[in-house]
């Protein structure tokens, strides 16, 4: 057994707060689109900030860190007692640090949105939980490498299971991408908010959040993507495709994901378009991964629908594990995938960024590339990972609740996130609680035309949150209500095999990549950043919303 208090506890955290930022999220169709009013001690800003905050990094952290623990137990064997207690003081500063920053945002002390940008001013206490959520994940990030390192040790010469080495690759990027975080906050924002300085270099502490900010895009799905290439197989009866194809595709994720910040700022000045174009053409190698992992996936679909009588061109498709809905759920969240990548590409093209990037466009694209893959993602994983850390049985009747909410989960988002990007196109503004322009004469035409749009996007919101409502039933039950399983109805955690004679050992020397990645690193940022320092227009005295 894996070490099931510690990986409950963050599924727990977790799902306390995709209950309270789904709920912010429903809050917030319904204001922008006039049904609703708030009363004075509330307003959009804060719930748009829970929102962004607690469902983008607090639930996806802790839900990432219980996937990984769990893992790399599975795989690797229980944690020692010092790898252990590592991983719970990970745990306890980034809840405390959750804790702190969930307070300041509810209090109105905080309304500086997901990505608090300068000169947007919050509480400097804000800034420091978001500092110990930072810390707290590292501490989890250096026990599971620390759990590796004894592994490795103990089985030296040999290449370590799959999952550990994706593990190990995510939390390399990870680990990397907090450089950036950690230094805009602690050496800008939080001496900035505090009043210990008068200004803050806006441009500097936007080009390093965004140093930050796209890798942990692929912190949220490259858990996601562990799943579709170690548990998927499982499901299906099968083998991993290629063990060397997914050991590369994670180390080009490394290679790519880290300097490409700037295609997050083509809109802004200060940054050299050269420089922006560099990480741009960075930006479109990581397309190369997510294309491989598409054809490994495929390719593994093809074979298990195959080997179970599939003919024709087809046939394969319709021999798919359809009835088990951790297989369901993860499939239409790689389905939705495909437009949401293809949205990214749009995103990240110059011309074309220039009419989407200040528009609910973005807003849809984010919620089609982290509210539907990674999200319906976790949730399959919680269909087997939960019975299997409490014990109980994933009942019939559950397995049916299950069906409908992963359904209604992707018809909601389908709506909501269809009419955010046909309302970007239309010009309706991102970050925004109204968009009617005070009613100007010129504005009503306009208005009235997206109307429908901001309709559908209101219907689609409430049957996430509908979703939401039905997935904390089902978590409840499979924690404390569901009958406890027989040894035959036990749930198991699905680790499928992979071959890993024909695999290059040259993919597990990590400091070549790590060093690699640096190079690139320093290649995209070093000048920039210099300039942004030396250069650097007059800082900003900051805006305080609340």
């Amino acid at each position: 057994m894996i070490d099931r208090k510690l990986v409950l506890s963050n599924i727990g955290v977790a799902y306390i707060a995709f209950l309270i930022g789904t709920f912010c999220g429903l809050l917030q169709v319904f204001i922008r689109n006039d049904a609703l009013e708030l009363p004075k001690w509330l307003d959009y800003y804060q719930i748009l900030t829970a929102h962004g905050v607690l469902l983008a990094l607090i639930y996806t952290t802790f839900f990432i860190f219980a996937f990984l623990i769990a893992g790399m137990s599975k795989s690797l064997g229980q944690f020692g007692p010092k790898v252990r207690l590592f991983a719970w003081i990970g745990f306890i500063l980034t809840l405390i640090g959750t804790t702190i920053a969930t307070v300041m945002i509810i209090s109105g002390k905080a309304s500086v949105l997901y990505t608090f940008y300068a000169p947007l001013k919050a509480s400097g206490w804000y800034y420091v939980g978001l500092a110990l959520v930072i810390v707290g994940t590292l501490f989890s990030s250096f026990s599971l490498i620390a759990h590796y390192i004894v592994w490795k040790k103990a089985n030296k010469g040999q290449l370590s299971p799959l999952f550990a080495f994706m593990t190990i690759a995510t939390l390399i990027m990870w680990i990397i991408a907090c450089v950036g975080v950690v230094a805009t906050v602690v050496f800008q924002y939080i001496p900035w908010a505090f009043g210990w300085v008068d200004t803050i270099n806006v441009e500097l502490s936007r080009a390093l959040f965004w140093y930050f900010g796209h890798p942990l895009v692929y912190f949220w799905l490259l858990p996601a993507y562990m799943a579709w290439y170690v548990v998927v197989p499982k499901l299906l009866g099968t083998k991993v495709f290629s063990d060397a194809l997914a050991r590369f595709s994670f180390i080009l994720f490394i290679l790519f994901s880290i300097p490409v910040g700037f295609h997050h700022q083509l809109t802004e000045p200060g940054i050299l378009n050269f420089w922006k174009f560099l990480q741009v053409v960075l930006t479109f190698m990581v397309i190369m991964p997510t294309l491989m992992t598409a054809f490994s996936m495929f390719a593994t679909f093809e074979i298990a629908g195959r080997k179970k009588g599939g003919k024709g061109l087809f046939g394969w498709f319709t021999k798919l594990p359809w009835k088990d809905v951790r297989f369901t759920s993860i499939f239409v969240a790689m389905a939705f995938f495909i437009p949401g990548g293809a949205g990214g590409i749009i995103n990240a093209s110059f011309q074309l960024n220039e009419l989407v990037h200040n528009t609910l466009w973005i807003v849809g694209h984010f919620h089609i590339t982290v509210g539907a893959p990674v999200a319906m993602t976790f949730m399959g994983i919680s269909f087997f990972l939960i019975p299997y850390l409490t014990g109980r049985k994933f009942t019939k009747l559950l397995q049916k609740l299950a069906f409908i909410q992963v359904i209604s989960w992707a018809i909601g988002m389908t709506l909501m996130s269809t009419a955010q990007h046909l309302l970007g196109l239309l010009g309706a503004p991102r970050r925004t609680a109204y968009s009617g322009y005070l009613g100007h004469p010129s504005a009503l035409d306009w208005f009235e035309g997206i109307l429908s749009n901001h309709v559908t996007m209101a219907i689609g919101g409430t049957i996430l949150f509908l979703s939401a409502m039905l997935l904390i039933y089902i978590v409840v039950n499979l924690w404390f209500v569901a009958p406890k399983a027989s040894e035959r109805d036990y749930e198991e955690f699905p680790m499928a095999e992979s071959d890993k004679s024909h695999t290059p050992k040259l993919l597990e020397n990590w400091w070549i990549w790590i060093g690699i990645t640096i190079v690139l690193i320093i290649c995209a940022y070093a000048l920039p950043i210099t300039d942004l320092i030396q250069n650097a227009p007059p800082g900003s005295k900051g805006h305080i919303t609340w």
